[in-house]
């Protein structure tokens, strides 16, 4: 059975990863997608590791269940092989800057003449009625500009990125969910619309949650920042031999764990059976944790935070991931076969639908090919 965007084709201009992670999420839910790339590829195709050139890790990560097309869209009859494309098309992706896409004619005032119905989402830097709208963005910048690496410095630390790709990815969700938004819009009035998803906009919005703090209110009620997230012994705990995660959340949790280990002092606390007096002293919860875990293993804090119902984890790797317990049961890395790499593991879509159910990934296509290597 096809997925819920069975029926819908997306044409992809985009390139490194907030694009085709958009992309790649709306052809697990059953759209077609056409990877539209220049004649060198995508960008990303050539970090390692890889078995041949043009696909590397990360391009297979990111590019399941999608075809390969070729076109030189400055060569203008290429271009107006897109343009047929777009018309048939209920999606136009992309994350050229405005005045690169305009050259080319491919904004939505001049696709839109073409093709009323369609989605035309654009993936900037900046949003476009701000002084920012004309400057390049790359991952490290939005995490910088948006507030991530001052928040990491503020635990204790040096300022420092993510590690991980996660401007580009949160913007990639961001896009996937506009993109189903305005379809489900089409449907009801028959007609597309421009989309923006701006990385700046979005990793802000994505921090303020929680950070905003005490700037939520005119005036202040105090400084920005959440402060159980930013307390210094908020961190993975040292053990004997490791480390654990381990977070006692309500007051039962906090409770249960120092009764275990005969602090009756700390369970006594009258503190803890408030909320907001529990979230003032958080750091002091914290400190106390990191006092007493170095006392025993991993593996018996483990056992002992899962018998309290304590919620707690294991500092895994990505290699332990491979073996997880879980993962396995619900089959979530594949093997598959790609016509040029061979077996490759890959990861199922994480969500699922009971009525209509995703089909098989199809592996990350060769340079100008659909995904079975035709």
């Amino acid at each position: 059975m096809a997925g819920p965007l069975d029926g819908i084709t997306v044409i992809d201009l985009s390139t490194v990863i907030a694009g085709p992670y958009a992309s790649q999420m709306l052809g697990d839910f059953g759209a077609r997608v056409v990877k539209v790339e220049p004649p060198a590829g995508d960008i990303m195709r050539a970090p390692g590791p890889a078995r041949s050139p043009g696909m590397g890790a990360a391009f297979l990560n990111c590019n399941r269940n999608k075809e390969s097309l070729v076109l030189d869209l400055k060569d203008q009859r290429q271009r107006g092989e897109l343009l047929a494309l777009l018309d048939g098309a209920d999606v136009l992706l992309h994350n050229m800057r405005p005045a690169a896409i305009g050259r080319l004619g491919l904004d939505y005032e001049a696709v839109r003449v073409r093709n009323p119905r369609l989605v035309h989402c654009s993936i900037v830097g900046y949003g476009q009625n701000g002084p920012y709208r004309d400057r390049p963005a790359y991952d490290d910048v939005i995490q910088a500009e948006a507030g991530w690496v001052e928040l990491a410095a503020r635990t204790g630390g040096e300022p420092n990125y993510a590690p991980t790709i996660v401007a580009d990815k949160v913007t990639g969700l961001h896009a996937a969910a506009a993109i189903n938004a305005a379809l489900l819009a089409r449907a009801a009035s028959g007609i597309g619309q421009a989309v923006e998803v701006p990385m700046f906009e979005v990793m802000v919005s994505f921090l303020a949650v929680e950070h905003l703090g005490g700037r939520t209110f005119r005036p202040p009620l105090g400084p920005s920042g959440y402060s159980r997230v930013l307390a210094e012994h908020r961190r993975p705990y040292r053990t004997q031999d490791g480390h654990v995660c381990a977070m006692p959340y309500t007051a039962a949790h906090w409770r249960a764990v120092f009764t275990a280990v005969g602090r009756q002092d700390w369970a006594s606390d009258p503190a803890l059976g408030s909320d907001a007096a529990r979230a003032a002293m958080i750091g002091t919860l914290y400190e106390r944790l990191a006092e007493i875990l170095p006392a025993d293993s991993s593996a018996n804090w483990l056992a002992l935070l899962r018998r309290l119902d304590v919620p707690c984890a294991p500092v895994n790797s990505i290699d332990d991931l491979m073996k997880d317990e879980h993962l396995t049961a619900v089959g979530f890395f594949q093997a598959m076969h790609h016509p040029s790499e061979g077996e490759i593991i890959s990861v199922r879509p994480p969500v699922g639908f009971s009525g209509t159910p995703c089909d098989t990934p199809t592996p990350a296509p060769r340079l100008g090919t659909q995904p079975s290597g035709r």
